[in-house]
């Protein structure tokens, strides 16, 4: 097929030998199939800002790293430098948890090479070689259905260790492989440390997989993986073979009622000594 515009510095560099046809247009992104020497890689080419319908929320760049104080003032102020800023920001947040979580052990794309809003990384196949299907695009039995669960709960645990939340992981995040569930799409990753809202984010990944799942095995509609693996990683206690339950029992603290009425009692006690001690000190 004619190469894309976008597409055709990589091929001037020798990073790629061809664009074979495209394989998906989403929201934020066009992917590709390429050739590069023997082997067949994708190439995702992330839409400008003005041609996609993906916005980020507050809530997945709240202490997103910036390269400087300038840049962050001026994405604070929404100027043409300080939205460009943004992009490579949002861009660049896929990329480094890719590399991230690739070294991490986590089943990701390996990531190959980023320019000018460009991705080269690895093409997931299945077992013909063909480009893998996305999860929502097939059917499974219960005993399938929980294997694969299983297999993505502890990827979700392992890339919590890795101090990255997905931030948008479902059915259509997620490809199967030859060798199983493959993690894709990640620039709305978020950094479980820095972010506040970290804990509901990994509690949502974590309840799309367990309703997704649950149409084929009903059982798992009934667990809290999400819960329990951020109590885990709050404790320092979650390693990424940690074993987990599905349960998640929150510990009600019982209320001392006795100690409150005491605690009252002494404040109105120093409140009364204050007020005597200043009349006494006026009426010197």
């Amino acid at each position: 097929m004619r190469t894309p515009k976008r597409l055709q510095p990589l091929l001037d560099d020798g990073l790629i030998d061809g664009v074979v046809r495209q394989l998906m247009s989403g929201k934020e992104a066009m992917v590709f199939v390429v050739r590069c020497g023997a082997e067949t890689r994708c190439a995702k080419v992330y839409k400008e800002a003005d041609k996609r319908s993906f916005r980020q929320a507050v809530d997945y760049t709240e202490n997103r790293k910036t390269k400087n104080t300038r840049q962050a003032r001026a994405m604070a102020k929404g100027t043409r430098f300080g939205r460009k800023a943004q992009e490579d920001a949002w861009q660049n947040a896929e990329v480094d948890a890719l590399y991230r979580l690739a070294a991490a052990g986590v089943r990701v794309p390996k990531p190959y090479h980023f320019h000018e809003g460009v991705l080269l990384m690895e093409l997931v196949a299945d077992l013909h070689g063909e480009a893998a299907p996305r999860l929502n695009d097939l059917e499974f039995t219960a005993d399938v259905a929980r294997s694969h669960h299983q297999r993505l709960i502890r990827e979700v645990v392992r890339m919590l260790c890795a101090g990255v939340v997905h931030g948008d992981l479902s059915e259509y995040n997620i490809l199967i492989g030859s060798d199983g569930p493959v993690i894709i799409d990640l620039p709305q990753a978020v950094d479980a440390a820095g972010n506040n809202h970290a804990p509901k984010i990994l509690e949502r990944d974590v309840a799309n997989l367990r309703s997704y799942f649950g149409r084929y095995a009903p059982e798992l509609l009934a667990t809290d993986y999400g819960r329990e693996i951020w109590a885990l990683f709050e404790a320092g206690a979650l390693q990424p073979d940690t074993p987990l339950t599905g349960r998640f029992a929150r510990v009600e603290k019982a209320v001392d009622l006795d100690g409150v009425l005491r605690e009252i009692d002494d404040a109105r006690f120093e409140d009364a000594a204050r007020r005597l001690r200043l009349r006494d000190a006026g009426a010197g």
